[in-house]
């Protein structure tokens, strides 16, 4: 096995299974404790809630996952995080996590690549910069004007090692851009030089990656044993610009079916502008709309169910969203459960065999109450949100297509695309 990981968040982890996917690499994406085939694939992840999780949570999980994923003996063992690396002290710690990695497998350094030019997000001297939607400039973090707003985690800093050291005591080495400008040797150079902790490499473009991967990969054959990281699909990107983690022989991994066609469920639980926009663009093509008030949450089942058996009849696209109201006592984690519950109904309810999820934190949940066990890549959409198959012990919803997309991803039409079966032109988005 060349690779493990686990994703702090569902849309993350679909992200990372899609970006192996498309460079050849078999791939499978678990929801609850992998299973170890006769014959695994080339790569494994584990789509966690961690993004939501307090320390103790962590710790209360996160020794376990990674020990089963350590178990197939990968050459890298990698947390996935949000390449907007949105964190706190109290939710979500980055800093616990990688300490919690680190006892899993021990080492002197732990590699962190935040940055993913092919995503919009760019480390500078310790700083990093992201998108805020396809279109937009890069904004610093801490000027982004979605993130520094998180409703949990509101980034405030955009320096990464000072974010981590609100989080972890572990020593935090920054490689800069003018050593990682001058290639591998001076990378490995500063890094056997850097004290006992965490790496943070800065990169701006796909040939710094390529040149971070190469670190990476020199650093795991001299250990001669799993190496754990952490980072955003940055990781991935460099490993594979390094041909470090090398495709599967034979048939192409990434060879994809048609997407199937008929009306597109959307469950949308990011509160994201990029997201707005994209509700505004699909309700102006004929979506139907079922807002959810927060008044009435949990008693709207009914409404919901017959409001979408009504769409499907017609032929019709939907989006189940959260509605007027106030929402702040319902967030991350309840959120997603209260949509995946509807959501089931809905499933159980009418056909539709093509659904879209929106909300990192909110995924994770919708994925669990609608009995996913595990996605494999199924046909690209928007990067970073692919199409995926899913395994699920619920007959409505094994084998249909799922697109998770995190609040931040994709152009304005992007559940129109999903519905008309078109996929993004373009690699780059946020």
């Amino acid at each position: 096995m060349e690779l493990a990981y686990y994703g702090d968040d569902f849309t993350g982890s679909t992200d990372v299974l899609e970006s192996l996917a498309l460079a050849g690499i078999a791939a499978e994406l678990f929801v609850t404790a992998p299973v170890m085939l006769a014959v695994p694939p080339r790569a494994i992840g584990l789509a966690g809630l961690s993004r939501t999780f307090s320390p103790v949570e962590m710790e209360a999980h996160l020794p376990a996952a990674f020990t089963s994923l350590a178990a197939g003996r990968p050459r890298f063992l990698h947390y996935k995080v949000c390449s907007t690396f949105d964190s706190s002290p109290a939710v979500g710690s980055i800093g616990r996590a990688i300490e919690i990695g680190r006892r899993t497998l021990p080492a002197r350094w732990t590699p962190l690549v935040v940055a993913a030019p092919h995503l919009g997000r760019w480390c500078a001297f310790g700083n990093l910069f992201a998108r805020s939607g396809f279109d937009s400039p890069a904004y610093r973090l801490d000027r982004h004007p979605t993130m520094s707003r998180h409703p949990v985690t509101p980034m405030k800093e955009a320096d990464l090692r000072l974010v981590l050291a609100s989080q972890t005591d572990l020593p935090v080495t920054l490689v800069d851009l003018p050593t990682v400008e001058q290639g591998p040797e001076a990378v490995l150079a500063a890094v056997t030089l850097a004290r006992d902790g965490i790496v943070l490499f800065d990169a701006t473009t796909a040939a710094h990656l390529a040149t971070i991967g190469h670190t990476i990969d020199t650093l795991q054959r001299r250990e001669g044993r799993s190496l754990f990281v952490a980072g955003s699909s940055g990781i991935e990107a460099a490993l594979l610009a390094a041909n470090a983690v090398a495709p599967d022989h034979g048939a192409d991994a990434a060879a994809t079916a048609a997407a199937a066609s008929g009306p597109v469920l959307v469950v949308s639980g990011s509160r994201s502008p990029v997201t707005a926009r994209q509700i505004d663009t699909a309700l102006h093509e004929g979506f139907v709309d079922i807002p959810i008030p927060a008044s009435d949450a949990v008693e709207a089942a009914d409404r919901v169910v017959a409001s979408a058996t009504t769409a499907h009849r017609e032929g019709r696209s939907l989006i189940l969203r959260t509605g007027d109201g106030d929402w702040t006592e319902m967030a991350g984690a309840a959120l997603g459960r209260l949509l995946g519950g509807h959501a089931a109904r809905i499933l159980d309810a009418v056909g539709f065999r093509r659904v879209v999820v929106t909300g990192g934190d909110t995924s994770g949940e919708v994925a669990r109450r609608m009995g996913i066990s595990s996605l494999r890549f199924a046909a690209p959409l928007a990067a970073g949100a692919p199409w995926c198959r899913v395994a699920s012990v619920h007959p409505g919803v094994d084998g249909g297509e799922f697109a998770f997309k995190g609040g931040q991803v994709g152009k304005d039409d992007f559940f129109v695309m999903a519905r008309d079966a078109r996929a993004a032109s373009s690699r780059m988005c946020s």
